[in-house]
């Protein structure tokens, strides 16, 4: 049977710093943390992001290629990096926006699979000014070649107004793809006209923010149903924390053949940088039951959890007492009630 019951929220006063934010200042953030254990390497591989506030100019956020423009620096920098203690942690892989030509990158995602190494990037399309999935492949962590990446979701093929910060699990021989994706009711002709005229549909409250589920055989090429159909976790009632937003952000075994996820929500758009965390349940990936109805799990945001040498390694983005975020990781014996 499934966890029925709250678990109790882990004890993150041990926890270790993993990356500080480029300043101590709000707006500076780092953190979006995807984590991977290799097991038969002994080390951890780790995608992360930083962000600068919007109008922070900077040497790698004072514009750049195809919509990148000066003064939007938000998600500047993403990269992939390597650790054998699970704390500290060195880049061996990284990308800028200007890159993309985009005005902003959030969460990537990172797989080892067949020989090799999938990495999924989520940054705003800078054709339409929405979110967009797309994928890449090397033989490793080091070798990503943003000219070979493959479109993975978009916004027109999903039915949706953006879809990002994807998270990957192998099940059955395949890879599912978990995602949020912006739900839109009609638009009037002023909301059409500002829904991304900041290319951040997520900050105007004009759509509300679930997870949505696609499947793939290779990592690459994935088929979902569109709109409604493909979300699994709808957000909350209306008056519920998580009205907002429900973003699944990690996905385990409960140990008796069910799955617990750690979700981020948020009542309305002026939480949207502040999300917190929550746990739901599943029998089969498909149909989520939320454990906290009545308030969130812990104060974090993009948590991810990996079991490694008999331990669990909890890794998230929290917001510091200066308005900044860092990313932390606090090593746990137990979580959830779950032994590694």
């Amino acid at each position: 049977m499934p966890i029925t019951t709250l678990p109790t929220a882990p004890d993150l006063s041990g926890s270790a710093l993993v990356r500080a934010p480029e300043r101590p200042e709000p707006g500076y953030w780092a953190g979006c943390p995807s984590v991977r254990y290799e097991p038969d390497r002994d080390r951890f591989l780790l995608t992360y992001r930083e962000r600068r506030p919007r109008g922070a100019g900077g040497p790698a956020g004072a514009g750049g290629a195809g919509g990148a423009s000066a003064g939007q620096d938000r998600g500047w920098r993403c990269a992939v990096a390597e650790s054998r203690d699970g704390v500290e942690f060195r880049d061996l892989w990284s990308v800028e926006r200007a890159e993309l030509g985009s005005p902003s990158m959030e969460r990537f995602a990172l797989l080892r699979r067949d020989g090799g190494y999938l990495l999924h990037l989520s940054y705003v399309d800078p054709a339409d000014r929405r979110w967009r999935i797309d994928a890449l492949r090397a033989d490793t962590p080091e070798a990503f070649d943003l000219a070979t990446r493959t479109p993975v979701l978009t916004a027109d093929g999903t039915g949706t107004e953006g879809v990002k910060d994807p998270y990957l699990l192998e099940h059955d021989g395949g890879v599912r793809l978990f995602a949020t994706v912006s739900r839109a009711r009609a638009f009037t002709a002023e909301e059409q006209a500002r829904a991304h005229a900041a290319a951040d549909i997520h900050t105007t409250g004009l759509t509300v923010q679930p997870s949505a589920l696609a499947d793939s055989a290779d990592g690459l090429r994935f088929t979902a149903p569109t709109g409604r159909a493909a979300e699994v976790l709808d957000v909350g009632p209306d008056t519920a924390w998580d009205a907002y937003e429900s973003r699944i952000t990690t996905v385990l075994p409960d140990g008796s053949g069910g799955w617990l996820a750690l979700y981020d929500g948020s009542a309305d758009a002026a939480g949207n940088y502040e999300e917190r965390c929550g746990l739901a349940v599943s029998t089969d990936l498909r149909h989520w039951q939320r454990l906290t109805p009545d308030g969130p799990w812990l104060d974090v945001r993009y948590a991810d959890v990996v079991a490694a040498r008999g331990r669990w390694y909890l890794y998230y983005e929290q917001t510091r007492p200066d308005g900044a975020h860092e990313l932390r990781v606090a090593v746990l014996d137990e979580f959830a009630g779950l032994r590694p």
